[in-house]
């Protein structure tokens, strides 16, 4: 047939499929799902130790927030904790990073920390 100025051949349209090597295609997708697995396993590392950060500074809130709670119940009890005293007349702010310091290593065992 000759279309436009062009001769044009009956059969298939596009490429013809090349002969594929069945041994270096079965090697090319084992290949490829090692490298899956080994994303998903770096993924999910990641993942667990995200967990594990956040799990200590929840830890952490925990542990502070049951330190002002037990400051509140002391003035309400009329008694003024040594830690506010401190604040409240600006001496000894070493001591009230000493407590805060404190707070950070303690939060950072998850010994002392009792899931609810």
């Amino acid at each position: 047939q000759v279309v436009g100025g062009k001769v044009k051949k009956p059969g298939k349209r596009g490429r013809k499929p090349a002969k594929i090597d069945l041994k270096a295609k079965l090697e090319r997708s084992r290949q490829s799902a090692r490298e899956c697995r080994a994303r998903k396993k770096l993924r999910y590392q990641y993942l667990e130790e995200l967990v594990s950060s956040r799990e200590r500074a929840i830890c952490a809130l925990r542990e502070e927030l049951e330190m002002y709670k037990q400051w509140c119940m002391a003035m309400d009890q009329g008694k003024i904790p040594s830690e506010i005293k401190a604040l409240l007349t600006g001496e000894e702010q070493g001591k009230a990073q000493q407590n805060s310091t404190k707070l950070a290593k303690a939060g950072k065992t998850e010994a002392n920390c009792s899931n609810p």
